[in-house]
């Protein structure tokens, strides 16, 4: 069946928006609150508080309560949170994971070649790399604030600075609260697969279940099952990167997809059973998986912010840092 049927079903139903669709409340606090919990110290210090974890675990939730605003909203956002990845590597027989347009103007199009569109076969590779990029933005402006509240020749401004960096840091919450929603979606095999509610309408020789299994295993089981510091526990060191957060989330996604087939052995030896280890074990592997990624992907985005410009006109940050660049101008807008 596919989301969009799905979603009209849940709505005359009255069933919650996207309750077969994301890991449930539980598993997105989890990714989120683990991954600030993880932060190294070169990070800035509202970001690693106790309160920003909590924060952040709770903001992590909100692409999902976002849905049932109403249909232009829904029929936009619902697509951010998966991509039907066919077991030819392809999505929709279009696209290959590994080699993604650079857009999603130019992904939509590559569809269409095929006869789909990103709206049916979802774009959440670009939900993830979008997210990054407006992440290193946020901190590059916060560098900038900080930076210029603190030196004494620009003591003048410094209130407005001040109030600034304030609205940066809820704006950089926010950001890493989308960014953790999006990244904790790529953790999960069934959002990465045609196959994302059962094996569905394929070819299915090893004869997997067509059984609704999507919400009963990242929702009930993991709230029975999964806790912090079995996900903390859990998570790996930081991933070596080389290369463009666009491949990065590519071969991140691809490893999901691959546990597609070991899930669904999975279930069918009776691994989804009350009980039996094996469902929760996935589950807390793989929301440590989600928040892993997240940790890293905020510090790659603070490595990569001292790289921007900021203000208007733009300035490389790396002058306004230097004192070559009087701030205020720029940041205020002076049009």
């Amino acid at each position: 069946m596919h989301r969009r049927l799905i979603l009209a079903l849940a709505a005359v139903l009255g069933l919650a928006p996207g309750a077969a669709l994301a890991w449930g409340n539980t598993g997105h606090r989890l990714v989120g609150e683990a991954a600030i919990r993880a932060l190294p110290p070169a990070l800035p210090a509202f970001l690693r508080t106790p309160q920003a974890a909590r924060d952040v675990g709770e903001l992590s939730r909100e692409p999902d309560r976002a849905k049932g605003a109403g249909r232009l909203n829904d029929a936009e956002r619902s697509p951010e949170h998966f991509v039907d990845l066919g077991d030819d590597g392809k999505i929709f027989g279009g696209p290959a994971l590994g080699a993604l347009p650079p857009t999603r103007e130019d992904y939509d199009t590559a569809l269409r070649a095929v006869g789909q569109d990103s709206w049916k076969a979802g774009y959440l590779p670009y939900a993830i790399v979008g997210r990054y990029q407006q992440l290193t933005r946020h901190f590059a402006y916060w560098r900038a604030d900080a930076y210029a509240e603190r030196d004494p020749r620009w003591k003048a401004h410094r209130a407005w600075y001040a109030a600034d960096r304030r609205r940066r840091e809820a704006l950089i919450l926010a950001t890493v609260g989308e960014l953790s929603h999006f990244v904790g979606d790529g953790s999960q095999p069934l959002h990465v697969t045609v196959h994302f509610n059962g094996w569905g309408d394929f070819p299915n020789p090893a004869g997997y279940s067509n059984a609704r299994l999507h919400a009963p295993f990242e929702g009930d089981l993991v709230r029975a099952n999964v806790t912090l510091a079995a996900v903390s526990a859990k998570m790996l060191p930081p991933r070596p990167f080389s290369g463009g957060v666009e491949q990065r989330t590519a071969d991140y996604l691809a490893a999901t997809g691959r546990l597609v087939i070991p899930f669904y052995e999975m279930e069918k030896a009776g691994g989804l059973n009350p009980g039996d280890p094996r469902g929760p074990a996935l589950a807390t592997q793989q929301i440590a998986v989600g928040a892993a990624e997240l940790r890293d992907l905020i510090v790659l985005a603070w490595r990569a912010s001292g790289q921007q410009a900021v203000g208007w006109r733009p300035a490389p940050l790396a002058d306004v840092l230097a004192g070559k660049v009087d701030p205020y101008p720029i940041l205020s807008g002076m049009d």
